[in-house]
């Protein structure tokens, strides 16, 4: 499911895009609200989650924007517990408000339940010939056979397999999974496909995992290399 944190303060929103990545979700952050409001009106979020006070503009202004054209839940946070701003907030559109601080457990609890509730709730199994993934249970088999993954390696296949057929570059994958920016100078990325393929693709005849040379990695079926 693909997510959107719109979150100025750095190191709060460094911490949820990684949560949630290993939670299961693809995650893109945005740290002001003119930034935020581009990001939400052109992406296929599934849900966002969006703070009040941004710079540039904040999160009720991005909120009454955003409602114009989209119905995406939304969960808002703030600093502030405050009514005022937690009625002024579901009156402009938010599904669901919570207050700082906040145990990241109770925020992935209630995305989940905007999810659940949301119209544009995205399928939670995923598959690729014989190979299938289960992010609720966050369970990986292939021909049948459970795949003893690590939490980077279970983000890194459900990021592939939401994206099926598409070439995912570096510095994409380095971005979603790990929440970074990507250096040439890291071979984390490589480090991590090549584990993750001797998972999903050495012990099997039929190879899903492809490099496109000097473009990236693509999950897919190839009828010639069975």
């Amino acid at each position: 499911m693909h997510l959107l944190v719109v979150e100025d303060e750095e190191k709060l929103g460094d911490y949820l895009r990684k949560g949630l990545v290993e939670s299961g979700f693809n995650v893109e952050l945005a740290r002001e609200g003119p930034h935020g409001l581009a990001l939400a009106q052109t992406g296929n979020y599934d849900a966002i989650v969006l703070d009040i006070m941004l710079p540039g503009m904040d999160g009720f202004a991005v909120l009454q924007e955003l409602r114009k054209s989209s119905k995406v839940p939304v969960l808002m946070l703030t600093a502030r517990d405050d009514v005022a701003d937690r009625v002024r907030g579901l009156e402009g559109g938010a599904d669901d408000y919570l207050a700082k601080p906040f145990a990241f457990t109770e925020l992935l609890a209630r995305v989940r339940a905007l999810l659940r509730r949301s119209p544009m709730q995205e399928a939670t199994r995923y598959a690729l010939s014989d190979l299938q993934l289960d992010l609720t249970t966050r369970r990986a088999t292939r021909a049948g056979k459970r795949l003893d993954l690590t939490a980077k390696e279970f983000a890194l296949l459900s990021l592939l397999l939401r994206r099926q057929g598409q070439v995912l570059s570096r510095a994409v994958l380095a971005d979603q999974v790990w929440g970074m920016n990507f250096d040439s100078e890291t071979n984390v990325v490589e480090v991590a496909v090549r584990r993750l393929r001797s998972k999903i693709d050495d012990p099997f005849d039929d190879k899903l995992l492809h490099t496109v040379r000097g473009m990236g990695y693509v999950l897919e079926h190839r009828a010639s290399d069975a």
